[in-house]
């Protein structure tokens, strides 16, 4: 174990967290991931939200050997390959309606990124609004249109032409009390945006449903149903950023379904393939068209032995009804940290949709993020065995996203732990 832990500080770089979590992982299976000297760790983070069939998922992973056995690579953009296909088809019968032509890549930042070329190729229009508290990725173009300061640092200057808005973060808005409100005052922003902060050239708005890496917010159920009538009023095309909330996590299989509105575009990743690097951006037939030969390409794009693992999660998905399972077991989940919240004031906010749910910790009723607790919470988790993510624009968010196969069981396993956490770190700085 140290010596892996040493050659990650001698050879790795690591450039996300100020430390890489000081465990060595060796196996998993389910909701579960044991590290190189057998002990068990309940993953509740699912790495970063994307085994949502669960680690190791049986079909997945005998899907990907059948596939390896007979191909693993071959340019799926050259050659046609049956799985790639496959799996096109199997999307455009889930995806948004309308939504039938996918371009496969390798990551979110490589999807989104396309999805913007794509949707200045066919608007002629070059400019893009984006939501404050964003996260679309690392790349430069994916940074550019990311609202995280954190995210940005020491990068810029990053691509003009984006526009950003208000994001509809209820909790921390003059609206706290109106969740309502608040979302039809942060579509309305946009409207103002578009006349006030670009050029009347904007070729697509792009947000996340959930927005994850800001910390779970959820817009308002009113937000994009209002967000759509301006786009359209305008002529702007909206990409939905799902890399994080697709594929069951919200507890539909894509997160766009709640606010009933349909997008233009559709990326996705993370939760594709279980596991297997993957991304896609899916939209109408007139919009693929845009793509004339030579204006785009991915060399690993398509991986026939990840699209296969994709089939197969996907299949896996629709049997045992996953996107369903999420919101029953996300629902349980939030009652029980409801139940923690009404004795530990340091809990300001709970809220989420499906197994996609955050904790944010506040110092006071001024919501002073408390930074420092939620780190040392989920240090305080590791040692009991429990692993979760913290993110939030302020660092202060606790993220539950376990595999959507997580039992009630484990989450109470995962609560208690939660529980003697908050007791052990958060009470002495709660007032």
């Amino acid at each position: 174990m140290s010596d892996t832990i040493q050659k990650y500080k001698d050879y790795v770089m690591t450039g996300f967290m100020k430390s890489v979590v000081p465990i060595v992982i060796d196996h998993a299976s389910g909701a579960t991931v044991t590290d190189v000297n057998g002990r068990e760790y309940l993953d509740c983070f699912a790495g970063i939200s994307v085994v949502n069939a669960g680690h190791n998922n049986p079909q997945v992973v005998a899907a990907a050997k059948a596939q390896m056995d007979k191909l693993v690579h071959c340019s799926s953009y050259i050659y046609h390959v049956q799985p790639v296909a496959d799996l096109a088809e199997k999307i455009a019968h889930i995806a948004p309606r309308g939504l039938t032509k996918t371009f496969f890549g390798n990551s979110g930042a490589e999807a989104i990124e396309g999805a913007m070329k794509l949707a200045r190729l066919y608007t002629g229009k070059h400019e893009f609004i984006a939501l404050h508290a964003s996260f679309h990725g690392r790349s430069w173009g994916t940074l550019s249109i990311t609202g995280n300061q954190g995210r940005k640092k020491r990068g810029g200057p990053y691509a003009s032409g984006v526009a950003f808005a208000p994001a509809p973060y209820a909790y921390r808005s003059q609206w706290r009390t109106d969740p309502e409100e608040c979302g039809r005052q942060c579509a309305r922003s946009i409207d103002d945006v578009i006349r006030f902060a670009t050029s009347a050239d904007v070729a697509a708005f792009i947000a996340e449903p959930v927005m994850g890496e800001g910390g779970i917010i959820v817009p308002p159920s009113n937000y994009f149903k209002e967000v759509k009538q301006i786009l359209d009023q305008h002529g702007i095309l909206f990409i939905a950023d799902e890399v994080q909330s697709g594929f069951g996590r919200t507890g539909k299989m894509f997160a766009y379904e709640h606010y009933g509105v349909d997008p233009d575009i559709l990326v996705t990743a993370k939760g594709i393939a279980d596991g297997f690097p993957l991304s896609a951006f899916s939209t109408r037939p007139e919009i693929a068209a845009a793509f004339k030969p030579g204006d785009h390409l991915s060399t690993f794009g398509g991986n026939p032995v990840s699209c296969a693992a994709a089939l197969a999660n996907i299949d896996f998905m629709q049997k045992e009804n996953l996107p369903a399972r999420a919101a029953e077991t996300g629902y349980y989940a939030m009652s029980k940290l409801r139940e923690l919240q009404k004795q530990n004031p340091i809990i300001g906010d709970i809220r989420g949709l499906g197994l996609m749910i955050g904790v944010e910790l506040v110092k006071d009723e001024k919501l002073t993020p408390a930074t420092a607790e939620a780190e040392a919470i989920r240090d305080a988790l590791l040692k009991s065995g429990v692993l979760v993510g913290v993110g939030g624009v302020y660092g202060n968010v606790i993220r539950f996203q376990p595999a959507l196969i997580i039992t009630r069981q484990q989450i109470d396993q995962a609560i208690s732990a939660f529980a003697s956490a908050l007791q052990e770190v958060a009470q002495p700085a709660a007032v």
